[in-house]
């Protein structure tokens, strides 16, 4: 089987004809097409095609041929489309042909998202290869581990050889530090071999600060109306707006069809303003939807600080699941105490809040927030099925972000992580891990790129500051020693250390989760069609333990007894059902009665 996505931007190879070049490029006068042929640049003038597009079909070009184009006689730049950059961003693009690649997962169709137990990785730091073949050689390990679909970080092409993939500029070009358009497909390929989804985190609220040429020749995809943490807005709502919401709504399906992805994660929505109805988001997946064939299963999830809630009503057929901050943020705050920025929100009842979300989704549902000022913030969400929310204690934001990259089980204790686990991975809503987590990797995730100049200085100097309003970093001298970005050092202390899976603590933990996984394939995934969020409920057995249940959508009652703190505590919650898995071996009778320290059980009511 052949895939190829038809598109009105970029290169496409035509046999029989040549390739067709598009570019659109308003505030051009003039684009030529300069073919890199033997060691000579060949200029051939494009013609006007309307709407400010440029258009030329030509058979000097082929599969492999390099290109750029010239604006106005003057600047040259790369394919705003490219499907790839052999010489980075500032290079030239290469034709590729995607029929040249034979798929073999004729009859993949995915999975239900019920099943969805997810992964994520790092490309460029998950293996010592840093490339997709090095991840396709972990797949088995994957399969074995028992989740069901990998997330990979962002590959749009960056600058550099290193980067977390946010600094992306060519969104339609996998990123050539970690092989070939081809490579990325045999890897897709070989997870679906394996049952693996394979989803892809995508950004569409900002470019990378270095190589985005877009501004010299089509400065329509940007606009001043809006803001956003990285400084001016993508034009989704403003004059000449049509063109650039196609560019991303294509991108989206050309992920999703060319390369067969079985998902994709939108990347911080909430920095996307969008004044226009429908917005970009709702158009998106409603686009997606209707291009994708019904019988076969797509996932989109968001990451939405704003909490809202109405992109994820089922009746909508929009999005999946939202990433749960909130969940993270109160089981964080439980396990460490930390009451630093974001989790400042979260230090009063953790526990109350970690409940809330077990049994509503959200924490934040129209409450006011002081991390944000006193603003109100997120929707009602007890009504939505509890897939609606991803669940996760680490990922690359809250392991990356800290100064040093430390991962949780440098902050609290074995007993206390084990217990947290036990609750997230057990609970209905889908639950992500962060590369290395499985096995508790003691190597850290820093924060890394690849700039120079003054760049390069920049960022240093600015993810440094980041951290001076916290009391243990206000001296500048003590911000130093914060990982230089740009070192390539960083980035190599970044990579996960395989070899640790050979020592028995490692290879323990690693155990602790294929069996909790296990646990969720065998007794809850297969329950969780048709799952309410309204038969949910929870009660507080003291200021630090819970009992939350929920009814399944086969009926069957699914309930937890969690103590997160340091004493025993005593209760009296009759239990119904058997137990699933407990982090203790007391007996259901006793557990009935007195719950250890930092203890979780799960128990099923058929």
């Amino acid at each position: 089987m052949r895939r190829r996505h038809g598109m009105q931007f970029g290169a496409e190879y035509r046999p029989g004809e040549g390739v067709r070049f598009r570019l659109w490029g308003p505030k051009a006068k003039t684009v030529s097409l300069c073919l890199s042929e033997g060691g000579k640049d060949h200029s051939l003038e494009m013609e006007r095609a309307g709407n400010g597009w440029f258009e030329l079909i030509t058979d000097r070009a082929n599969p492999g041929s390099r290109y750029r184009f010239q604006i106005d006689g003057g600047l040259f730049v790369p394919d705003p489309a490219s499907r790839f950059q052999p010489d980075d961003v500032h290079g030239p693009s290469e034709v590729i042909d995607p029929a040249n690649f034979e798929w073999q997962d004729a009859s993949w169709r995915g999975r239900p998202w019920s099943e969805a137990v997810i992964y994520e990785l790092h490309v460029g730091t998950f293996t010592p290869e840093g490339s997709f073949g090095g991840v396709q050689k972990r797949l088995d390990y994957l399969a074995e581990l028992g989740v069901s679909a990998i997330e990979l970080m962002p590959l749009s092409d960056f600058p550099g050889r290193r980067n977390w993939g946010y600094d992306g500029v060519l969104p339609f070009a996998p990123d050539s530090s970690y092989g070939r358009p081809d490579d990325l497909k045999r890897l897709i390929d070989a997870a679906h071999a394996r049952g693996l989804m394979i989803f892809l985190d995508v950004v569409y609220n900002h470019f990378g600060p270095e190589g985005n040429y877009l501004r010299a020749y089509a400065p329509q995809f940007f606009t001043d109306r809006h803001h956003t943490p990285w400084g001016e807005a993508i034009n989704f709502d403003g004059p000449e707006s049509r063109t650039v919401r196609d560019f991303f709504i294509q991108n989206a399906l050309y992920w999703l069809v060319e390369y067969h992805f079985d998902g994709l994660r939108l990347d911080a929505v909430h920095a996307i303003q969008d004044d226009s109805k429908p917005d970009i988001l709702t158009e998106l997946a409603q686009t997606v939807r209707k291009t994708i064939p019904p019988d076969r299963q797509v996932h989109l999830v968001l990451e939405n600080d704003d909490n809202a809630a109405h992109y994820l009503r089922p009746e909508k057929k929009a999005y999946n699941a939202q990433w749960n901050d909130d969940i993270h943020h109160a089981m964080h705050v439980v396990l460490t105490g930390e009451g630093d920025g974001y989790y400042a929100d979260y230090v009063d009842h953790p526990v109350r809040r970690l409940a809330r979300c077990l049994t509503q989704g959200f924490d934040y549902q129209g409450e006011v927030s002081k991390f944000r000022g006193g603003a109100p913030r997120g929707e009602r969400s007890s009504d939505l099925p509890p897939t609606s929310f991803v669940s996760f204690l680490q990922n690359h934001d809250q392991v990356g972000n800290r100064a040093f990259g430390d991962r949780i089980l440098t902050l609290t204790d074995k007993c206390a992580l084990k217990a947290a686990m036990t609750i997230l991975l057990l609970a209905p809503s889908p639950p992500l891990l962060f590369m290395g987590e499985e096995f508790a990797a003691d190597t850290p995730f820093l924060f890394f790129c690849d700039f120079a100049g003054d760049l390069a200085k920049a960022v240093t100097e600015g993810r440094r500051n980041e951290f001076s309003f916290f009391a243990r970093f206000s001296d500048s001298a003590v911000r130093q020693q914060i990982p230089d970005p740009n070192a390539e050092e960083t980035f190599e202390r970044s990579k996960l250390n395989w070899a640790s899976l050979e020592k028995d603590e490692h290879q323990g933990w690693a155990e602790f989760y294929k069996n909790l996984l296990r646990i969720r394939r065998e007794q809850i995934s297969n329950r969780l069609n048709e799952t309410s969020g309204s038969e949910a409920r929870f009660t507080m057995l003291s200021e630090r333990a819970l009992c939350a249940s929920r009814k399944l959508g086969d009926g069957a009652e699914l309930t937890l007894l969690a103590n997160l703190s340091d004493d025993s505590v005593q209760h009296s919650t009759p239990i119904r059902g058997d137990l699933l898995c407990s982090t203790h071996n007391d007996t259901p009778d006793k557990l009935s009665r007195s719950l250890p320290p930092w203890s979780a059980a799960w128990f099923m009511a058929q």
